[in-house]
C-alpha cells in the first residue's frame, strides 16, 4: 500500500477520527495473525468472529490504526459498517493510484476458473498485484486493492457473485479497463434461481468497464458469447453500450485468440494459438484451455509479446492450493487435489482429468458436496454419480450426506461393491482410503471447500510425503 494518513482515510470512508490525523499506515488487513507493523486493522464483525475482540492482538502485531464500528481503546476511525467503509476506502485509494501513475485494472468473473486465470496473470504480467487465495467478494476485493503499491502496473481482481447486484457493487469500487467473463455455469445458482439470471449478473461486469475498456469473452460458452454487442442473442440492454471493445477467445470459429489442434497428453492439453507453435500445458485438466486463452488475451491486450506470453502461460503452474495439483507420494500414490471448490461443470472436468491422468493405475474419485446449488442440488449430484459410472472409474467414494445422491445414483446405474462407496465423515473416508490405496493409484479429491475435503487432501498429502 502507498502510505496513507489517518486523516486521509477518515475523509475517504466518512468516519469519525479518534486518532492523530498524521498517523501513517502502510498496509491494511483484517487478520491479526498476518498484520504487519504500520498496518490499518479492519475490525470486521463476521458470522463467527467479532474483530473488535482482537484489537489488542492487532496492536501488539503492529497495527497503528483500527477501522471499527464501535469505540475501541486504541487509535481508530469509527464507521457504521467496516466492510462497506473498506469498499469506500478502496475506491478512493484506487482513484489516487490512477491519478499518480498508469494503472490497468483487470476484473475476472465466471462460474469456474477465476482463481486459475488470476494465477496465470500473476505469472505472465510484470509489476502485477492480485488477490491471495480466492478473495473475490465485498471485502476481498477492497483488501486486494489496498494491497497494491504505487509501483503496481497491473491490478488483477477476482470478482465473485452470489446474489444480484454483487458485480455492480464491486465494479463501482473498481471500474475496469479489462473485463474477463469465463463461464456461466451453475456455481452459486441458488442465489439466482436460473442460469439466465446468473448470466445477466455476469454480464453486468461489462457495465463496470471504463470508456475505451475491453471485454474478453469466452466464445465457447453460448451465454458468455451472447454478451457481445451485435451478437444475434445479445440482450438489448447490453447492445446499447458502445463504449467498449470485445475480444473473443476459445476453440470456436470466430474467436480472435483461438486454440486449434487440441489434443490431450495424459491430462494436459496440447494446442497451438493462432500462428504460434503448439505447446503442452503444465496445468492438469483440459478445461484449463479456457483459462489459458483468457490470460493470453489479457496479456496481449496489455502489450506483451504474444510468443513470450504463450511460452510463459504454457509453463505456468498452479499458485493457489487445492486446485488441480498433482502430487506423487513417496509410496507411489498420486493425489490430484482439487478440493477448494466445486460446481457440476468443474466436477465433470475434474473427473475427466482423473481418467486421463490415471493410465497406469486405478482412478479413484473422492467427492464431497457441491454447495450453493439450491433446488438443483439433488439432481446435480445424481448426474455426477452417473458421470462417474460412464467414465468407468475404478472407485467413486462419496463423502457426506449432502453428496450422498451421487452415490445412490451410481449404484442405481450399476456401480456397486468395489466401484462405489459412501462415507458419512471425513474420518471414515480416510480410514477407507488407508486400507485400499496402493502404488500407482490416482486419487482425485473434489468438493466445495466447506465440505471438508480440504482437510482430507492435506492429510493424504502429509502421509508418505
Amino acid at each position: 500500500m502507498r502510505p496513507l494518513t489517518a486523516g486521509w482515510i477518515a475523509d475517504a470512508v466518512g468516519g469519525a477520527l479518534h486518532a492523530d490525523a498524521d498517523v501513517t499506515v502502510s498496509s491494511a488487513w483484517n487478520d491479526t495473525r498476518v498484520l504487519k507493523p504500520g498496518a490499518l486493522y479492519l475490525a470486521v464483525v463476521g458470522e463467527i468472529f467479532d474483530g473488535h475482540l482482537f484489537v489488542d492482538d492487532a496492536t501488539e502485531a503492529g497495527a497503528v490504526l483500527t477501522l471499527a464500528s464501535r469505540p475501541v481503546d486504541v487509535p481508530h476511525i469509527l464507521v457504521d459498517d467496516v466492510p462497506a467503509a473498506a469498499g469506500r476506502l478502496a475506491k478512493a485509494y484506487l482513484a489516487l493510484l490512477r491519478s499518480e501513475s498508469e494503472l490497468t485494472v483487470i476484473g475476472i468473473t465466471g462460474s469456474n476458473g477465476k482463481t486459475t486465470t488470476k494465477d496465470l496473470l500473476l505469472q505472465v504480467l510484470p509489476n502485477v498485484h492480485g488477490p491471495i487465495k480466492s478473495y473475490n467478494d465485498a471485502l476481498g476485493v477492497p483488501l486486494t486493492i489496498l494491497g497494491a503499491e504505487a509501483s503496481t502496473r497491473f491490478l488483477v481482481l477476482e470478482m465473485g457473485a452470489s446474489a444480484p447486484g454483487d458485480l455492480a457493487y464491486l465494479t463501482d469500487i473498481a471500474p475496469l479497463d479489462l473485463a474477463v467473463v469465463l463461464t456461466v455455469g451453475t456455481a452459486h445458482l441458488g442465489g439466482y434461481g436460473s442460469p439466465e439470471a446468473l448470466a445477466k449478473e455476469k454480464a453486468s461486469i461489462l457495465d463496470g468497464l471504463r470508456p475505451g475498456g475491453v471485454a474478453m469473452l469466452n466464445a465457447d460458452d453460448a451465454r458468455v458469447a451472447a454478451m457481445a454487442p451485435h451478437h444475434e442473442d445479445v440482450d438489448e440492454a447490453i447492445a446499447q453500450q458502445p463504449s467498449y471493445g470485445v475480444i473473443l477467445f476459445g476453440v470456436s470459429e470466430g474467436a480472435a485468440n483461438r486454440a486449434h489442434g487440441l489434443t490431450n497428453e495424459r491430462g494436459r492439453a496440447s494446442f497451438a494459438i493462432g500462428a504460434l507453435p503448439r505447446r503442452t500445458l503444465t496445468l492438469v485438466g483440459e478445461h484449463h484451455v479456457t483459462n489459458v486463452l483468457a490470460a493470453f488475451s489479457v496479456a496481449v491486450q496489455c502489450g506483451l509479446d504474444p510468443a513470450i506470453a504463450w511460452e510463459t502461460l504454457a509453463a505456468a503452474k498452479p499458485l493457489s492450493s487445492h486446485r488441480m495439483a498433482l502430487t506423487q507420494r513417496a509410496d507411489g500414490v498420486w493425489i490430484l487435489d482439487d478440493a477448494y471448490n466445486a460446481s457440476p461443470e468443474s466436477m465433470r472436468a475434474a473427473l475427466r482429468a482423473l481418467k486421463d491422468v490415471a493410465q497406469d493405475g486405478r482412478a479413484i474419485a473422492v467427492i464431497g458436496e457441491m454447495r450453493e446449488m439450491g433446488e438443483l442440488s439433488r439432481p446435480a449430484h445424481e448426474e455426477i454419480g452417473l458421470d462417474a459410472v460412464r467414465l468407468r472409474l475404478d472407485l467413486l467414494l462419496v463423502v457426506g450426506e449432502g453428496a450422498r445422491p451421487a452415490y445412490v445414483s451410481a449404484v442405481r446405474e450399476g456401480s456397486w461393491g468395489d466401484e462405489a462407496a459412501y462415507a458419512a465423515t471425513i474420518d471414515e473416508a480416510r480410514e477407507m482410503l488407508d486400507r485400499i490405496l496402493r502404488p500407482g493409484d490416482t486419487v482425485l479429491l473434489k468438493s466445495s471447500r466447506d465440505s471438508g475435503l480440504l482437510k482430507l487432501a492435506d492429510a493424504l498429502l502429509e502421509e508418505n510425503a
